[in-house]
């Protein structure tokens, strides 16, 4: 009777073990359809939202594709950097991609502006409708529009070159002309003294202190960003160009320095690489005589303050554009640049499209 009431014992709990494994097994199995279930879900509304968002590089195809007509780019053009070429690309395609381009002429070629004219210019610029959108250029200091009690900012680009070379140029530039428009008198015609000799005999024009040109572009209208060899207008001059500027190229790499524009801004510069790569433009205005200097007024000139600040500063900006132009272009199977694309999407967009 014992043993029979053990087996049928045994034989409950054998029932009651089932009952619950199976109960526990249910479980599982139903919690574990419901995460699959919302993990698909999430998957396929994430997938949804990918395809639905609008995708950027499509918008380069055709520059008159996106409303951007109120788009404004200032050019403060550094003077002999290759800036008469590139600006032959930007007039030269003015009229098929639908955008203004106009000339900043300073008074006695000043390089800055009076209080009232940076308040009259920054008004002009952002409230001429009529013009926009708009390229303007010419050889003028850094403006901080911000500093104006004006909300809307230009997009600012500029070109610099390596500074003993661009003195160099200019210097003899203003002898012999280049072949640009090469009947001009210019203002030291026949004056055959060359670079070497000028800097021998210590004379103003080849002083050191016209290699201070650069920094105080990109400094601004600040009185300090004049003083030659200032540490704070150096420390401003790069502040401004990772800041306030768009791009900043390098005269030796124009062509990649307009193949970046074309894809950051196809608004305005729509085409502008083939452009300057096939036409004329891709020849750089160059100065008709230039003597190299000797190793004597290289070293001399080397050795002073000024030189070694600019050259910093070059050397600051061309490590900059190299880093833009290793994040933004790849080459294809051409040789040619183009751009990666679009390397980011939007996930988890709340609330859901209905």
């Amino acid at each position: 009777m014992c043993s029979q009431r053990t087996i049928m014992g045994m034989q409950s709990f054998r029932l009651v073990h089932l009952l619950l494994s199976s109960i526990v097994f249910l479980f599982v199995f139903v919690l574990y359809q419901r995460i699959l279930v919302t993990s698909l879900s999430a998957q396929v509304r994430n997938i949804e939202q990918v395809h639905t968002a609008p995708r950027l590089e499509d918008a380069s195809h055709d520059p008159h594709d996106q409303q951007k007509d109120d788009i404004v780019v200032i050019y403060n053009r550094v003077p002999k950097t290759g800036s008469t070429s590139f600006m032959g690309v930007v007039y030269d395609l003015c009229g098929q991609n639908g955008y203004h381009v106009l000339h900043i002429n300073v008074t006695k070629n000043s390089h800055i502006l009076s209080l009232s004219d940076q308040v009259r210019f920054a008004q002009n610029v952002t409230q001429w409708q009529e013009k926009k959108p708009a390229v303007y250029h010419g050889h003028l200091a850094y403006l901080d529009f911000t500093r104006l009690g004006i909300s809307q900012q230009p997009i600012y680009i500029n070109i610099i070159r390596e500074p003993l070379e661009r003195m160099i140029s200019y210097y003899y530039f203003l002898r012999y002309g280049d072949d640009f428009r090469p009947h001009l008198n210019r203002r030291k015609k026949g004056n055959t003294m060359t670079f070497d000799e000028c800097v021998e005999e210590g004379l103003v024009e080849c002083d050191v202190k016209n290699l201070w040109l650069q920094i105080p572009f990109f400094c601004g209208h600040a009185a300090e960003c004049w003083v030659p060899g200032s540490e704070w207008a150096l420390s401003e001059a790069k502040h401004n160009l990772v800041h306030k500027y768009l791009l900043v190229g390098v005269t030796d790499e124009i062509s990649d320095f307009i193949t970046l524009l074309e894809f950051a801004l196809p608004r305005v510069f729509h085409g502008a690489s083939a452009y300057f790569t096939a036409g004329e433009k891709s020849h750089l205005r160059k100065t008709k005589q230039k003597l190299p200097p000797s190793p004597e007024t290289l070293n001399k000139i080397q050795q002073t303050r000024v030189w070694k600040m600019e050259n910093e500063f070059y050397e600051f900006a061309l490590e900059q554009f190299h880093a833009v132009k290793k994040r933004t272009l790849v080459v294809d199977s051409n040789g040619q640049f183009i751009d990666r694309g679009q390397q980011f999407k939007y996930m988890k967009v709340r609330p859901k499209p209905s």
